[in-house]
């Protein structure tokens, strides 16, 4: 191959792992950056933390089946809050808060599949026999984190906010003198990195009790789902649990 040939043959290929690597480091947002959330249950827990979020920065899409309901929410937190239907917030977001009764995962996973494929979801949700029926004790059994993995297709699903209560979370952010601490756990590094640095920009302290599996262990009902303690105090029940 001649010598011109070969450097223009070089800078293409150049080029061509330039514009790759680029276009990956676009879809990968490096946790610490802005974040586009989509919310899908906006209720006192999703509410409160996508006030939380668009403070800190961040761009987020509250939803509903009824999104005409949410537009004095929407006015309430500015221009980077934005109101939509459960599929529009699950295209929306590069992260997902999921905060419905748990009754209605299955339709969820049913529904939005191809919107939630491969998207970090933080899930807030409990299954409690009473209003779910059946399938709650079928989650309780697994561990909700597990089931949630299962119903929503994806592997990326870090617990979070599921045992703290609604007023808590909306009263006692940067609570002083130390802040109240969140157990999270997950089996996605990137998903975990993402989800702590949500939950201290909401003013607590994310602790992270480890896999998806061991998440049972702040389930409702389980030693450590309480919603005062401190990092300190959550770390020391953990080690002993």
């Amino acid at each position: 191959m001649p010598r011109v040939a070969r450097r223009t043959l070089g800078r293409r290929l150049l080029f061509a792992l330039a514009l790759g690597i680029a276009t990956s480091l676009a879809h990968a947002q490096a946790p610490g950056s802005p974040f586009k959330i989509g919310i899908i249950g906006t209720g006192r827990i999703g509410g409160t933390l996508a006030a939380y979020w668009v403070k800190a920065g961040h761009e987020v899409l509250v939803s509903s089946r009824h999104p005409q309901e949410l537009q004095a929410l929407v006015a309430r937190l500015g221009p980077r809050a934005h109101a939509g239907t459960p599929r529009e917030a699950a295209a929306f977001g590069t992260v997902i808060l999921v905060s419905v009764p748990y009754g209605a995962m299955p339709q969820l996973g049913a529904d939005l599949r191809a919107e939630l494929a491969g998207k970090v979801i933080l899930d807030t949700s409990n299954p409690v026999e009473r209003r779910d029926g059946p399938m709650a004790l079928d989650a309780q059994r697994k561990g909700a984190g597990i089931a949630t993995a299962e119903y929503l297709h994806d592997k990326r699903i870090v617990r979070a906010f599921n045992c703290i209560p609604a007023a808590t979370l909306a009263n006692d952010g940067d609570r002083k003198p130390e802040r109240i601490a969140i157990p999270i756990g997950g089996d996605d590094p990137r998903a975990l990195r993402i989800a702590e640095q949500l939950v201290r920009e909401a003013g607590f302290d994310p602790v992270v009790v480890g896999s998806l599996a061991r998440t049972r262990e702040f389930d409702l009902g389980q030693p450590l789902a309480t919603g005062r303690l401190t990092a300190a105090e959550l770390r020391s029940r953990l080690a002993t649990n």
